[in-house]
């Protein structure tokens, strides 16, 4: 969970923590803040429920990650991101899912699971995963409810 309210700061400190792990390669943070801006990840959850807050899901090519996983980060203050299906369309995410993925191929299976777990979850349990400032929750909400 994070209170920083810009962007590219967040996607930062992120990479921060994935490089130190041998997550992601060096060029993975450079990528990913030129990608969003020509390929928008946010995602709108109003065919969901009017309720639920705007999603992202960032990402960049597989030369620069070196580990398929998903990054869930939670954000106390929404953040802005222009919608993926709209890019002229900006949207006001709140919770991310950052992608690191190898291989291409299953890129679209990641961002199917993703959108299969939005869908397939109870709006209530969504909108306390999306609210919640405890790291070990989100991680076990995830664990629990998402398909590996």
């Amino acid at each position: 969970m994070t209170d920083e309210t810009d962007r590219n700061k967040i996607f930062k400190a992120v990479y921060n923590k994935l490089y130190q792990l041998g997550y992601v390669k060096q060029e993975f943070i450079d990528n990913i803040i030129e990608r969003e801006e020509k390929y928008p990840t946010g995602v709108s959850t109003r065919p969901l429920s009017r309720d639920l807050p705007n999603v992202a899901i960032p990402h960049t090519e597989g030369k620069y990650v070196n580990k398929r996983l998903i990054v869930p980060v939670g954000l106390k203050n929404p953040i802005t991101f222009n919608n993926m299906v709209n890019p002229a369309e900006k949207l006001e995410v709140k919770f991310l899912f950052i992608l690191l993925n190898k291989d291409p191929k299953m890129h679209s299976n990641m961002l199917a699971k993703i959108m299969d777990f939005l869908a397939q979850t109870p709006v209530a349990d969504l909108n306390e995963l999306f609210a919640s400032t405890d790291p070990n929750y989100i991680y076990d909400f995830l664990d629990n409810n998402f398909e590996n």
